[in-house]
């Protein structure tokens, strides 16, 4: 898992290898994830995981970055966890404002992105951090927050909070459209990823697939790389 941190002044951009590993992996995970659509538009995806420390925000960067860079599609990446924000550090942004004043004191979500050095991709952080934000996630104001952004983008990538901690990615994934969950190989157990499965599908949520995170290399030794797959979810339906 790659660890990115102000304090070290490293951001996404000077560590990003366009023919890492991970960046070919984030590019078919990006080609299943538009045959999923059926040739429509992607619009929103959610990442998100069952619990901390799974590698959602890695994940949720470096796909916008390689979307970006790969496809030159107008992407967006939203830091939708209010509480554990860390998408400003990784871009090099100001934190404020974002999300948060959006939903809170009804900001124009256009007249909080920010630029990144890639001309078409864009952040948009989490805005100041809250103790309890969990009555800011309105079903309605969301809604039309991500409406309006996903109008303006291809493809609009949220950073979300974990499902068991906090109630926040029901909500959110019903605002944003696609999810797909980041499950950790080797730690997270079976009924605990199933448990966070059926969370999102109470809530409606249009699970798309996983992302499998060998952060524990405990997968074969020709998986030499962190990210290595991306499996489809049957629909529910």
């Amino acid at each position: 898992m790659i660890e990115l941190s102000s304090d070290t002044g490293k951001t996404i951009f000077n560590t990003f290898d366009q023919e890492s590993p991970i960046a070919t992996e984030m590019r078919r995970f990006y080609s299943n994830i538009q045959s999923n659509s059926k040739g429509g538009s992607i619009g929103g995806l959610m990442i998100t995981s069952a619990n901390r420390g799974e590698g959602k925000t890695t994940v949720a960067s470096h796909l916008a970055l390689t979307v970006a860079r790969f496809k030159e599609k107008k992407s967006l990446i939203v830091d939708a966890d209010l509480r554990r924000a860390k998408i400003h550090e990784i871009f090099n942004v100001p934190k404020k404002p974002g999300l948060a004043e959006c939903l809170k004191d009804n900001l124009d979500p256009l007249k909080v992105i920010k630029d990144t050095k890639i001309d078409n991709l864009k952040v948009m952080t989490s805005g100041k951090l809250l103790e309890s934000p969990s009555h800011l996630f309105e079903k309605e104001a969301l809604t039309n927050i991500f409406e309006k952004i996903k109008f303006y983008y291809d493809i609009v990538i949220v950073d979300s909070p974990p499902v068991l901690p906090v109630s926040d990615p029901m909500l959110i994934s019903s605002a944003v459209g696609k999810v797909a969950m980041v499950v950790l190989a080797g730690k997270t157990p079976r009924d605990v990823v199933l448990r966070a499965k059926n969370i999102l599908l109470d809530a409606d949520a249009d699970i798309i697939g996983l992302v499998v995170n060998n952060h524990s290399e405990v997968l074969p030794y020709y998986y030499d790389y962190k990210y290595y797959g991306y499996s489809h979810e049957p629909s529910k339906k």
